[in-house]
């Protein structure tokens, strides 16, 4: 489990790339790069780190569902993912 700092400078880095987002849009279409150094460095989408929404992990992050491997695995085993169950063949 990350701990609490770092998750919080996750979420604080989310806040300000969704703030910062339409001004960095316009500033890279009109091409003013001068303007566009001049905001702040989290609000660059580029900093954001694919992390498990339940613990933080940084490693094995599945994408589709927002967690790591290891929460995956045991939401999958108590049912909580639907359409998902452990394969026997």
């Amino acid at each position: 489990m990350a701990k609490e700092s770092v998750k919080a400078r996750q979420r604080k880095r989310e806040r300000m790339v969704a703030k910062y987002a339409d001004r960095r849009a316009a500033l890279k279409a009109a091409g003013d790069y001068k303007a566009l150094d001049l905001l702040p460095k989290n609000a660059s989408p580029v900093r954001l780190k694919n992390r498990c929404q339940l613990t933080g992990r940084p490693r094995g992050y599945i994408r589709y569902f927002g967690v790591s491997r290891n929460m995956f695995r045991d939401m999958a085993l108590q049912g909580k993912i639907p359409g998902v169950r452990k394969a026997s063949w």
